[in-house]
C-alpha cells in the first residue's frame, strides 16, 4: 500500500458499506474505470446499476455480518488483496426474511481503487432450498 493510498480494508469496507446503502456515486468513485464484479454463475459486471438490477430480481435489501478480514498483497505489481467472509440476512423479493447465508467477498485493489471484485455465496443455494422445499 503507497502512503498515498488508503487502507485497503477501509477501502473494501466502505464499498461495501456504500452499495448496502445504495449510494451508488460514492461506490463508483472507489472503482477503477476497468472495474469487474464476478458473481457466482458467473455473473460478470462491469457497471453498478447493472450489478444492482441483477440483484433486484433475487432480493428487497441484503446486510453482512463480518466474521473474518484477511489483507495481503500480490505479487511486484502491489495489488492489495482484501477478502471479507461472513454471512447475509436481509429479505426475499417476496419479502420473506433470511438469514446465515456465507458469503466471501474478494477484493483486488490497485493505486488506491478497487479493480475487481469476486464474490462466493449460498444464496443460489438457498435460493433453490426454497423452491424445492
Amino acid at each position: 500500500m503507497s502512503s498515498n493510498n488508503p487502507d485497503p480494508v477501509r477501502l473494501a469496507r466502505t464499498y461495501l458499506d456504500t452499495m448496502e446503502a445504495r449510494d451508488l456515486d460514492t461506490a463508483r468513485s472507489l472503482l477503477a474505470p476497468d472495474f469487474t464484479a464476478i458473481f457466482p454463475g458467473p455473473r460478470i459486471f462491469n457497471k453498478l446499476e447493472d450489478l444492482v438490477a441483477s440483484g433486484a430480481a433475487r432480493y428487497r435489501f441484503v446486510r453482512k455480518t463480518y466474521a473474518r478480514t484477511y489483507q495481503t498483497t500480490e505479487g511486484r505489481d502491489g495489488i492489495d488483496v482484501v477478502i471479507f467472509s461472513g454471512t447475509l440476512r436481509g429479505e426475499w423479493a417476496d419479502g420473506t426474511a433470511f438469514d446465515g447465508i456465507r458469503f466471501t467477498d474478494q477484493f483486488r485493489i490497485r493505486d488506491g481503487v478497487i479493480t475487481e471484485q469476486q464474490v462466493w455465496n449460498d444464496m443460489g443455494e438457498a435460493l433453490l432450498a426454497r423452491s424445492t422445499g
